[in-house]
């Protein structure tokens, strides 16, 4: 079949080139794609979030599954786009419809289905410009450290933890009455500290089975120590060794089993993956957040873990037909480091030149803010390439990964030198 994939980071890379592995994959294509899907597949210079441009690509290249990377499509609704159309509504969409997006579209709307379905999750309040005094009210009512979250999408920036009152007020009124993350932050979400070790869950869903996928941890503060501005994730380590056996059993019945069973109670149409950011406090499983896609760098640890045939995969969540799937998981570990551009998360620039991809041997490279250039590959994002390693050991993997860095080179290039450190 003809498959296309909407994105164009290290998540959609290793979408990828692990469904290029499939006999039943012939024709693959990537929008808006990078310079390592360009190795793989056919990149399509449109957006993510163009659905008539998107519809044109879908009909002249007789494609027909398609598989949403990143979240702002399917906020946007692209699978209802699909559905609602007479020439696209036979093709396979894997992505929530939009209203089971809203998940990771509201953090409000997250945080009400939590408490709706007693999922475990930490005490909250929402609050917007109108009612910022009263936000200022309920910080004093908390202990710290603060935590406060822009209700929308703010590419993964917009989360703000403080341990200073007055300086977790200031920052309410920044987001609030000065729009700090735009219209993301119109409402914003206020929650009690949770003090744990953070992990990811991953689902698959059909909208009626589920399969659980392998756990990650990733890293998200650009300094070592997780000190520093929060990134989209600097490294990934799969499995997490903190998670054993009997705490994965109550993350599937306290948060898993409710999940999937509140997405169909709640008429929350799901067919693809819900990521799940749990804090294991003590011994238990809390939610932190929903995510409707895959974890990015996550999916450059777990994909690599999985070893089903991943049309097969997609085509039974299409079907409805997950329950007949057997999820078979590599032993090994898997951990990824993510190369950045110097200055990331803030101001950054592009255009470098990366040399070295070629040299290496023990790591897989997958290409995100990189693109073909003249016969090179230059910088073109914050977060450049994905780094990972397979090991019998976490420890292994990682060593091996770092190995692989010492071979590549771009200007002003950076990296955690940390990643697996609290493990």
């Amino acid at each position: 079949m003809n498959i296309l994939i909407l994105g164009s980071g290290g998540r959609e890379h290793t979408i990828a080139w692990k469904l290029n592995q499939s006999p039943k994959c012939n024709s693959l294509f990537v929008a808006p794609g990078n310079s390592g899907t360009a190795q793989i597949a056919k990149n399509v210079p449109i957006s993510v979030t163009d659905f008539n441009a998107i519809k044109e690509v879908v009909l002249n290249n007789n494609i027909t599954m398609v598989v949403v990377g990143p979240e702002d499509p399917l906020v946007q609704g692209v699978h209802d786009f699909f559905l609602t159309d007479d020439a696209l509504k036979n093709v396979a969409v894997i992505g929530p419809q939009k209203a089971a997006a809203t998940l990771e579209g509201s953090k409000e709307f997250a945080k009400q289905f939590l408490y709706k379905h007693n999922i475990p999750t930490a005490a909250y309040q929402s609050f917007n410009a109108d009612t910022v005094e009263d936000g200022y009210a309920f910080l004093e009512t908390l202990n710290p450290p603060f935590v406060l979250k822009a209700d929308g999408l703010a590419a993964g920036k917009g989360v703000v933890i403080l341990e200073d009152l007055d300086q977790a007020k200031a920052e309410l009124k920044s987001m609030l009455v000065d729009a700090k993350f735009g219209d993301a932050s119109t409402k914003v979400v206020i929650e009690e500290f949770l003090d744990g070790i953070e992990l990811s869950c991953f689902v698959l869903t059909d909208g009626k089975n589920y399969k659980i996928l392998p756990t990650a941890k990733d890293y998200k503060r650009i300094g070592e120590g997780d000190t520093g501005l929060n990134t989209g994730g600097m490294g990934a380590v799969s499995p997490v060794p903190f998670a054993n056996q009997a705490f994965l059993d109550k993350v599937e019945e306290q948060v898993v089993k409710p999940t999937i069973a509140g997405l169909q109670k709640d008429d929350l149409p799901y067919k693809g993956f819900v990521f799940i950011g749990l804090i294991k406090v003590g011994d238990e499983p809390k939610v932190i957040e929903y995510n409707v896609r895959l974890g990015d760098p996550e999916t450059e640890v777990v994909l690599p873990r999985l070893k089903n045939d991943l049309v097969e995969v997609f085509e039974a969540v299409a079907n409805q037909t997950l329950d007949q799937i057997d999820i078979k998981v590599d032993p090994r570990a898997a951990t990824t480091i993510m190369l950045v551009s110097g200055g990331y998360p803030e101001a950054y620039q592009k255009g470098k030149v990366i040399t070295g991809v070629d040299a290496i041997e023990d790591s897989i490279v997958f290409h995100a803010g990189a693109q073909q250039k003249d016969n090179q590959i230059v910088t073109s994002g914050g977060r450049v390439m994905a780094i990972t390693s397979y090991g019998e050991t976490y420890q292994e993997a990682i060593k091996k990964s770092y190995q692989s860095i010492e071979k590549l080179h771009f200007d002003k290039m950076n990296y955690r030198k940390d990643i697996g450190f609290d493990l």
